[in-house]
């Protein structure tokens, strides 16, 4: 029997973590409910477009444990910060409207844009695994594009509280995974 390696394991067990977060959010009501008050707090909305940072980091470095790690964190990162005491009703009502997307029946086009999370972090996990940036960056722009669309499509007017969040996001992400990305090949002796 072949050795599996300690990064494997450690990749295949936060995934299994992540998983087991998202299934019990999902079946548990209290707990979904506690997760969503937290998640009001906008600061998990503006440090979650970050998690790309490490993402692409450990794609590059070729680090299932730290991509899994990664994931596990950008999910749980919902409750990280405590319920805040007020709340714009901008924000209410979109996250309303997330919750009752979440719990709610599930057609093809909530599918593929369901879908369209794990498939978008794939092809940005390959490209910088493969040393893509163009294609990398491309990646994060669709992710952002496709978050922004699905904000506005389902949640109206409300879904325009995405926008400065995500906006300011893509920009920081952009730039970091950039510079990083530059340093990395400086380190390893490669030209761009």
């Amino acid at each position: 029997m072949k050795h599996i390696s300690s990064d494997i394991i450690g990749g295949m067990v936060s995934f299994i973590l992540t998983a087991l977060f998202i299934v019990t959010a999902l079946a548990d009501h209290t707990f979904f409910e506690w997760v969503f008050n937290r998640h009001h707090n906008q600061l998990s909305w503006y440090i979650r477009p970050l998690f790309l940072i490490p993402f692409c980091l450990f794609s590059y470095k070729r680090s299932i444990t730290g991509i899994g790690i990664t994931i596990l964190a950008l999910f749980t990162s919902m409750f990280w910060f405590p319920a805040p005491e007020a709340v714009s009703e901008r924000v209410n009502e979109f996250l309303a409207m997330e919750m009752t997307y979440l719990l709610g029946a599930w057609d093809l086009t909530r599918i593929i844009f369901t879908l369209a999370i794990p498939v978008t972090f794939f092809l940005l996990g390959y490209a910088l695994w493969k040393r893509e940036l163009k294609a990398g960056l491309s990646v994060v722009v669709l992710m952002a594009f496709i978050k922004i669309v699905w904000s506005i499509m389902e949640g109206g007017d409300s879904g325009t509280s995405v926008l400065v969040p995500a906006i300011s996001g893509l920009i920081v992400c952009i730039a970091l995974i950039y510079a990083g990305y530059g340093i990395l090949e400086k380190r390893n002796g490669r030209e761009r």
